[in-house]
């Protein structure tokens, strides 16, 4: 019986990869649908609102998607059917797969209420994923390259994404901010992202894949606050040094942990 659930996981999981791939290619305009910058009346472009990353930004999906189809394979594969770790990760990677298409969907279909309730979703189920690639150690560098790193660089641009698609909902909804200037509202929404770095950081002793993508995003946030429009520069410098400070963290924390893991090694 547990052979059998297992191969449901596998298949569960090389599937919803499946169905992911073909929602990224209807959210790019690749297979008949409209590229997400210009859906729902272009509420996610680059030039919607201060949060808004500069487009090179989404080239982030293609590493990620990558990650994510090899992942679906290996893990497929008959070493990984009865692996403790591979059955814990399988579903909550399965349910992101999913709820990234539907995500997609949801733009595309100009439901943007949707479209934040399913990101936030997605966002507690990497959340969930990737405190479970922190409770155990990958078995090689396979593992972590295409799991934990994968899952890093998907959690890390989520939680950009997600800061971006509430405030385009919430500006395509005309919400004025309280009377509060749009620079003020830009630069508290950096300074939550950056904290959610900073915790990534501390939670993941110095991992950095969910490092790369969040400042990833930050940084091109920056470049369309600086090169285009709307224009700000109080967002842009907010967010040039949210990057700094999760960059700095990330890179300390990870060689604190390096220097207390020589000590044990070497009187192994």
């Amino acid at each position: 019986m547990k052979q059998g659930s297992d191969l449901l996981r596998q298949g569960v999981v090389l599937v919803s990869a499946i169905l992911a791939i073909i929602g990224s290619f209807i959210g790019s305009g690749a297979a008949g649908g409209t590229p997400i910058q210009n859906a729902s009346g272009g509420a996610l472009a680059a030039d919607a609102t201060l949060i808004a990353p500069a487009v090179p930004a989404f080239g982030i999906w293609t590493p990620i998607y990558l990650g994510l189809i090899g992942y679906a394979i290996w893990q497929f594969l008959p070493a990984q059917k009865t692996d403790a770790r591979q059955r814990r990760l399988g579903y909550p990677v399965a349910a992101s797969l999913l709820l990234n298409a539907a995500w997609i969907l949801s733009v595309q279909f100009d439901q943007l209420w949707l479209s934040v309730s399913v990101i936030v979703l997605l966002l507690a189920v990497l959340v969930l994923t990737f405190r479970i690639t922190l409770a155990s150690r990958p078995k090689n560098l396979i593992e972590t390259v295409l799991a934990d790193g994968t899952i890093g660089l998907y959690l890390g641009w989520v939680c950009v994404a997600t800061a971006a698609n509430v405030t385009a909902v919430l500006v395509a909804a005309g919400f004025d901010g309280f009377g509060a200037s749009p620079d003020g509202w830009a630069v508290a929404i950096v300074a939550v992202a950056g904290l959610v770095g900073v915790l990534l950081a501390v939670a993941g002793r110095g991992r950095l894949a969910p490092a790369v993508s969040l400042s990833w995003g930050l940084a091109w946030l920056a470049v369309a606050r600086l090169t285009g429009s709307p224009p700000s520069t109080p967002a842009a410098v907010a967010a040039l040094v949210a990057v700094a400070v999760i960059v700095i963290l990330t890179l300390t924390l990870r060689l604190r942990g390096a220097r207390s893991v020589a000590p044990r090694l070497a009187t192994a």
